[in-house]
């Protein structure tokens, strides 16, 4: 039986991955981290990451930016792989987060839907056939009105993979009405919507002369998320220190 620690477990993810694992044969979650004690659960809970004595397997994360460094300390200090989910992280933390890999297995992810990732490896591969024909490259994503973090790690996530594929010689633009200037062809936009109940949208136009190229993915239900962090977990528990991601995990 794995034994999980739910960092973040009142937020809506939290709570549909507790939902969840009470049906999996393989997996219990032992206890819970986050500041906003209003929701009852069948396992404890604590305000902080440094007040939880419960012994666990493996911690999945999907809570805030802020609240990730002294996750990473206590992870690292206890010997626990850790899935983190939560985006928004800064250059520091990013640069912690690999440091801590050579002291435990951590899977980091922008996202943890299978079909975004194969959204990723499609727009690279796209990347490679109509760069060279003078394809300009926009991304758009739609988010719900409570995310906090603008552009989603998503859509950097999918920015940075199609600049890697151009030997990372592309500008990001996040906003265009700040310079009043001719679209210069080395640059990805990217742009954030906000609004509703929007799940997470994404869509990457490739567009040409004549013709136009739009690769898309909707996610209807936060379960998606919830789904790959739990195989995450499922596939960090035997590993040894390092950082993995869901290329490891698919080839698994």
């Amino acid at each position: 039986m794995i034994k999980v620690l739910m960092h973040g477990c009142n937020g809506k993810i939290g709570q549909t991955i507790s939902r969840i694992i009470k049906n999996q044969q393989d997996m219990e979650l032992v206890a819970g981290v986050d500041p906003y004690l209003h929701i009852v659960n069948p396992f404890p809970v604590f305000a902080t990451i440094d007040e939880c004595p419960t012994p666990a397997d493996v911690i999945i994360d999907f809570s805030t930016a802020s609240a990730v460094p002294a996750l990473l300390e206590y992870a690292r200090q206890k010997k626990m792989p850790l899935v983190v989910c939560t985006t928004g992280l800064s250059d520091e933390v990013i640069e912690d987060l690999k440091n801590s890999s050579h002291e435990i297995p951590i899977f980091f992810s922008a996202n943890m839907s299978l079909g975004v990732n194969l959204l990723i490896a499609l727009a690279k591969r796209a990347t490679e056939i109509l760069a060279d024909s003078g394809f300009d490259i926009e991304i758009i994503e739609k988010h719900h009105n409570q995310k906090i973090d603008a552009p989603s790690g998503t859509a950097l996530a999918i920015a940075d993979a199609i600049n890697e594929t151009l030997d990372n010689s592309y500008t990001y633009r996040y906003d265009r009405s700040t310079v009043r200037e001719k679209r210069p062809h080395k640059e990805i936009g990217i742009h954030a919507v906000r609004g509703g109940s929007i799940v997470g949208e994404h869509d990457v136009l490739f567009a040409g002369n004549d013709e136009f190229i739009t690769l898309s993915h909707q996610a209807t239900s936060k379960e998606v998320f919830a789904v790959g962090a739990l195989k995450a977990a499922r596939f960090l528990v035997t590993k040894t220190p390092g950082l993995y991601n869901m290329d490891h995990l698919l080839q698994a």
